[in-house]
């Protein structure tokens, strides 16, 4: 008997539409668990029945209007229930039940983090969050006095900061690019960074997607071009894992970190870090083990004790995704950009700076109002509106960041527009 939309809404509640920890662990594929969920999200009327039906699955406040996920992202109600009931398992006998127990679920965990990534489960480590999984590469490098990094003053703070202590200890070069954004046009964003290389150039440190407004870097060909002149390839991927549909092996780089807890909507403090299979043996861990030279990636998840319920749940989080699945969802993080962005399009005085092309942006937006400081704008509609953004003040980026997510609505961005235009009138 054909599943009503009522019946799917009962067994998520339930947790009973998600593939159960053995089964999605067991010997099948990604392409088989997507299989298994498919006929469950052909049953609804419309597209928007659907989206619907995905924002019950979060339990994000119903008076707060979140437009900031692209910091962290709230958690499915099943992985909330699952980091619970981990945590309780691990409490009946914590060095037991967490080492001996819990542990063993790392190694189909690792197999099914790599699917996604389509690389082998052998390439991924397992850790905290991206800015370890970039430091661990920054400062794993051998690199010697005068060595040069190209990186761009639009990176992430925590990685800028990173190589400007390998640069104060160790004597190394920083070759900075200052990209001059929204911009859509390939030629000129991969010669900001292809100008900067020179025989010196050992590595060049890449934001797949620029976390302060959303621009999407055409990172592969940067990265050809880089490879052709034996540089090492380093992508910041927190944004664009579990957020576009992609392959870390579409990009052509040697070392991929990301935040498992962005968009994969994975426990809070879980991370995942690529390192390409031939270079694992050159990059001791920040936490070394027995053997740093080794060229097994587990020698990067040497932590000590860690949260092992928020490890685990991980699975959880890899369980919703595939039942959005990567392609879908990207399509709808891109709508719910674009439905706020063409309406705000022709207010006056509003300056709209994301890229629109498909190629150099998806979920992330910025904005700002002519003559206007972004933290006033954001005050405003939380203060007036209880919208919560985030102002953006970093180099030459300056405008407030709108980030939706999946549980977001049409009607929760109409209301976003319409406190943007209550600011417009009021100013």
């Amino acid at each position: 008997m054909k599943t009503s939309r009522r019946n799917i809404m009962q067994l998520l509640a339930s947790g009973s539409i998600l593939i159960p920890f053995s089964k999605l662990f067991g010997n099948s594929n990604v392409n088989d668990v997507v299989a298994h969920i498919e006929k469950y999200s052909s049953n609804f009327a419309n597209e928007n029945e659907f989206w619907y039906w995905v924002k019950q699955a979060f339990t994000v406040s119903p008076n707060i209007l979140n437009l900031n996920n692209g910091g962290v992202s709230p958690q499915p109600k099943t992985v909330q229930e699952a980091f619970v009931r981990y945590n309780q398992i691990s409490n009946e006998g914590p060095a037991y039940f967490m080492w001996r127990i819990l542990d063993q679920g790392r190694e189909p965990l690792r197999k099914k983090l790599a699917e996604i990534a389509g690389c082998s489960h052998e390439e991924i480590a397992i850790n905290r969050n991206t800015t370890e999984g970039m430091n661990t590469i920054i400062f794993g490098l051998d690199l010697k006095p005068n060595d040069e990094v190209v990186l761009a003053k639009q990176d992430y703070p925590n990685v800028i900061n990173a190589w400007k202590f390998r640069e104060k200890r160790d004597g190394i070069k920083l070759n900075w690019v200052n990209l001059n954004l929204p911009s859509e046009d390939k030629d000129y964003l991969i010669d900001s960074f292809v100008s900067k290389f020179s025989s010196k150039t050992k590595v060049v440190n890449l934001t797949h997607m620029i976390n302060w407004n959303g621009q999407i870097l055409p990172v592969k060909e940067i990265a050809d071009e880089a490879k052709k002149r034996g540089i090492l390839v380093l992508v910041d991927g927190a944004h664009t894992f579990a957020h576009i549909d992609f392959k870390i092996t579409d990009l052509n780089c040697d070392f991929f970190a990301t935040s498992l807890h962005k968009w994969l909507c994975a426990p809070f403090g879980t991370g995942m870090l690529y390192i390409r299979k031939d270079l694992i043996k050159n990059i001791p861990p920040l936490h070394p083990n027995d053997k740093p030279y080794d060229n097994d990636i587990r020698k990067f998840e040497s932590l000590g004790t860690r949260s092992f319920p928020a490890e685990m749940a991980i699975a959880d989080a890899i369980n919703f995704h595939l039942l959005i699945t990567s392609k879908r969802k990207e399509q709808r993080l891109r709508h719910l950009k674009n439905y706020w962005v063409d309406k705000l399009r022709n207010e006056n005085n509003v300056q709209l700076l994301t890229p629109i092309s498909e190629s150099f942006s998806c979920g992330l937006g910025l904005f700002l109002v002519k003559d206007k400081r972004p933290e006033d704008i954001s005050e405003y509609l939380f203060n007036k509106h209880k919208i919560f953004t985030v102002a953006i003040n970093w180099e030459n980026i300056q405008g407030v960041r709108v980030t939706p997510h999946l549980y977001t609505t049409e009607e929760d961005l109409d209301r976003f527009i319409l406190a943007v235009r209550d600011y417009l009138k009021s100013s």
